[in-house]
């Protein structure tokens, strides 16, 4: 079958955060919505249809995750994550965000310092500060197009940390970890008693000319060492059904947190949860294939664009995903200035890269791609005009 990724859906009246609170955090409700992270795609059909034959049932009430859902999710781990894990070694989880918080809480007290790589998606940022804990930001480098680590900061940084919160791959940029890369993190958290999140959202979404690397393979202190989220949501674009599945090989580390999960009971899921993400593990392979293909050629199209039209950004295009890292600073204008042409003159919305690190970020904007190309191309149009 022959998926239409072409296709423009009409989101507005849908309660979209992104095309339905544009007022609210923009000040604007005719702006072109580039930012929250979920793409302008059709859910796929055999999602749609599972959800639609539960419905057929005229009982919707307390649900749990059945042998099936457990079976299709370690399945899905072993095939794209070279991990075999039982049963009892995962735990659904009501989106990724939510898993960091209560990882947060079952193994960190107010004041224990956490370790990011900055700029990274915004949660990273306010779960720790939000909470009470002291917010520890290695900062990355630009090198060649792509987000690279400072290992001497960051082995610096680590010291006295309880825990650090990982994007494998990175967000925003795309960028795919080496199994070099990950091994170094594993060392250091290791040897300096650090705790790692693992959040491996975007890991299916790895563009075919690279390879992704789940953290836990690299080596045996990072499968002790690290608690892994993944999920459906972002590969099949189901954000709002919240089904996230957590595995966790460390014995103890894994009784603490499904511990806090079960006790306090904020981790049972939802009939929808279920149905959509067994749907799309069980049927989605021709789907993703389909969809990396064509997000593929939205970043040929974006780095062609910006290298031919607008030069003086310096962009991270993706590895992995669709969430483009774009530093407008060539321009000479203050982040003031950029952000007034972008939203004002373009009338296009995209993230503020100060909400992924602070001020170091001033002037950078995160560029969401996942769209349909004449959606994509019409953004790239007016921001290079409002630019001039």
């Amino acid at each position: 079958m022959k998926y239409d990724f072409d296709k423009i859906i009409e989101r507005r009246g849908t309660d979209s955060v992104k095309h339905d609170m544009l007022m609210h955090y923009f000040g604007e409700n005719d702006l072109l919505p580039m930012w929250v992270a979920d793409m302008d795609f059709r859910s796929p059909d055999f999602v749609l249809e599972a959800i639609r034959h539960r419905t057929e049932h005229e009982v919707l009430g307390y649900t749990f995750g059945s042998d099936n859902y457990f079976a299709t999710m370690r399945s899905w781990l072993q095939r794209h994550y070279n991990i075999t894990a039982a049963a009892d070694e995962m735990h659904f989880i009501p989106g990724i965000v939510a898993g960091i918080a209560f990882a947060l809480q079952a193994f960190t007290l107010p004041g224990d310092r956490i370790l990011i790589l900055t700029p990274v998606y915004p949660p990273f940022v306010n779960l720790p500060s939000g909470s009470g804990r002291t917010l520890v930001c290695s900062k990355l480098k630009i090198v060649n197009g792509r987000f690279t680590i400072d290992f001497d900061d960051l082995s610096e940084k680590a010291r006295g940390c309880k825990m650090m919160i990982l994007a494998n791959p990175h967000n925003p940029g795309g960028t795919v970890w080496s199994r070099d890369e990950l091994h170094r993190i594993a060392e250091i958290c290791h040897r300096e008693s650090v705790i790692i999140i693992d959040d491996e959202i975007h890991a299916d979404l790895t563009l075919p000319a690279y390879q992704h690397t789940a953290l836990p393979t690299v080596s045996s202190e990072a499968a002790n060492n690290s608690i892994m989220f993944f999920s459906p949501s972002k590969t099949f674009n189901i954000a709002g059904l919240s089904s996230s599945i957590c595995y966790i090989a460390n014995d103890n580390l894994r009784r603490q947190f499904f511990n806090y999960l079960d006790t306090f009971e904020v981790a049972n899921g939802n009939v929808f949860a279920f149905v959509g993400a067994e749907a799309a593990y069980a049927k989605g392979e021709e789907w993703l294939k389909q969809l990396l293909e064509y997000l593929t050629i939205n970043t040929q199209i974006t780095s062609a664009f910006l290298k031919e039209q607008m030069s003086e950004v310096k962009a991270v295009m993706p590895e992995a995903s669709y969430l483009a890292w774009l530093d407008f600073s060539g321009y000479g204008y203050s982040h003031e200035e950029t952000w007034n042409r972008l939203l004002h003159r373009a009338h296009v919305a995209l993230n503020d890269g100060t909400t992924f690190g602070g001020d170091t970020y001033r002037n950078c904007f995160r560029l969401n791609i996942g769209c349909p190309k004449a959606t994509l191309i019409e953004a790239l149009e007016r921001i290079r005009d409002a630019m001039k």
